[in-house]
């Protein structure tokens, strides 16, 4: 339709001086009201957009968005049946379809953004707090709070542990989990080595433990941009009301009443605050709400121990987390993990348990299984043992005849094999062994027996008592036999010398 210049100049003034609407104008210079808007567009008047009406459709933009960002390509026919998913009530796919070709990225325009309400179930933040240190006997340490909070009922979870290791942030979710009983689709996440492990643009390079965790538990795990720590809000605005609400003028026992605190906090407290989407709800009532479209948990709970390699030297007990803790003393000089949970410490040699402890958050404790040590000081005292009656028979042969008859009697032979070396020493093994011959002979199988003996022939020879020596702590002295050689050998009064050496001078 061609437009004379005359209506063109109307369509402009009833546009630009009288505020029309296209609509208006249309009707009353009796036209259509495309060729107002083409008249505006080739005059350069800007169109007057409409409010967009409200659609059912809104509360879910915000994943419609996000899977196109991410998946470019993605039909609309699978938006639409993840929509369904989520709660979405609308029974036209062609409608649906029409609101995701308006918000698919084109060439050269611009896009608009809503302000987005995040849908049930959703999304969940975590992040650390820190709130100190904590005393624990000579041990200082960290106090951090874990938080989690679910972006769509802002419901709080918050419990305080002494390290921010990635095994301790793993049990922080998996309590998370348990105590809001599901997992949101998403979590947030800022970008620590212990979530990520490199980073470039988009390119992301998880640990491969989280990975492993969000696996198991069907969620994504999702970092925001490096240095927009606003793009997790809901957790940071959490932490500052946990600062303000919960810590100020706060005392306790121990970890586990702080704890017990903060889950009554929670529950009490920051539940029953005002919901920030309709003030007329409680939290609570917003995550009654939202629990139903969490994701179910898997049948069986991450293990979510502490696990670390160890290495035992030749004491038994391997060193964890600045105590010390006792294993079997078999299994010294060998590498062994530690599984510790926040209350045992287990210590493994590969999959066998080979100890278990009371779990200490002290510092420099020598936490200690008595079995352990009994049964080293068993082996020790029969190593002792059997090395006494080694050397016991290579001095003096007949001892091990009067250890078995001392055996027969009930008699404690770590204590006869001592009392017998004591007498080794003082007496020497010649001696020692015709006082043993002796004892056997009166059926006395002794070491009293043995000593009188001794002493009776040192007296009959009108010798001194006989003293014992103190030799180095050397076992290459200290068990060494030494025996005397006959020193009639030297007598030049003795005939059958005098007559050694005549036969050697005549020859």
């Amino acid at each position: 339709m061609t437009v004379l210049k005359e209506m063109e100049a109307e369509i402009a003034r009833l546009s630009l001086a009288e505020k029309w609407k296209v609509g208006s104008i249309a009707t009353q210079l009796g036209i259509h009201h495309t060729t107002v808007e083409r008249v505006l567009d080739t005059l350069g008047v800007p169109r007057a957009e409409a409010p967009p009406r409200p659609s059912i459709a809104d509360p879910y933009l915000g994943l419609i968005k996000e899977t196109i960002e991410k998946y470019p390509t993605v039909p609309a026919s699978r938006l639409f049946v993840m929509a369904k998913e989520r709660g979405y009530e609308g029974r036209s796919e062609g409608h649906f379809r029409r609101i995701v070709a308006r918000h698919r990225p084109r060439k050269g325009r611009a896009e608009a953004y809503h302000r987005l309400r995040t849908l049930p179930g959703e999304q969940g933040q975590v992040d650390w707090g820190h709130f100190g240190k904590i005393t624990i006997g000579r041990a200082k340490r960290l106090l951090m709070a874990f938080v989690l909070v679910l972006s769509y009922s802002r419901y709080i979870f918050l419990r305080f542990f002494t390290s921010q290791k990635l095994d301790v942030f793993l049990r922080g979710h998996v309590q998370a989990f348990e105590q809001i009983d599901g997992v949101p689709r998403v979590l947030l996440y800022d970008n620590p080595k212990t979530i990520v492990l490199e980073r470039d643009g988009r390119a992301i390079r998880f640990n491969p433990r989280l990975l492993e965790f969000a696996k198991h538990y069907r969620y994504e795990p999702r970092p925001v941009a490096v240095a927009r720590g606003n793009e997790k809000g809901r957790v940071e605005r959490a932490i500052r009301y946990v600062r303000d609400s919960f810590w100020p003028a706060r005392t306790w026992r121990d970890l586990d009443d702080l704890n017990a605190q903060a889950a009554v906090w929670c529950e009490q407290i920051a539940a029953e605050r005002r919901w920030v989407d309709d003030r007329s709800m409680t939290v609570s009532e917003a995550f009654k709400k939202e629990q139903g479209r969490l994701l179910s948990l898997p049948d069986d709970a991450y293990p979510n121990d502490e696990v670390q390699q160890v290495s035992a030297g030749k004491t038994p007990y391997v060193r964890f987390d600045l105590n010390d803790y006792t294993i079997p003393h078999t299994h010294v000089q060998q590498v062994l993990t530690v599984a510790a949970s926040p209350t045992q410490v287990r210590v493994l040699a590969g999959d066998a348990v080979i100890a278990s402890h009371q779990r200490s958050y002290d510092k420099g404790q020598q936490v200690e299984d008595q079995a352990h040590i009994a049964a080293l000081t068993a082996q020790k005292q029969a190593a002792r043992r059997h090395r006494g009656q080694g050397r016991l028979h290579h001095a003096a042969p007949s001892s091990e005849r009067l250890l078995v008859a001392a055996a027969e009697r009930g008699d404690n032979l770590g204590g006869v094999t001592s009392a017998l070396l004591k007498l080794l020493d003082q007496y020497g093994p010649t001696e020692l062994e015709v006082g043993i011959c002796e004892a056997l002979e009166r059926d006395v199988p002794h070491p009293h027996a043995v000593r009188q003996c001794l002493e009776r022939r040192r007296q009959e020879r009108d010798l001194p008592p006989a003293v014992s020596l103190s030799l180095p702590d050397d076992p290459r002295i200290a068990n060494m036999v030494v025996r005397p050689h006959d020193l009639r050998s030297y007598d030049p009064d003795d005939d059958n010398n005098k007559e050694q050496r005549d036969d050697s001078h005549n020859a």
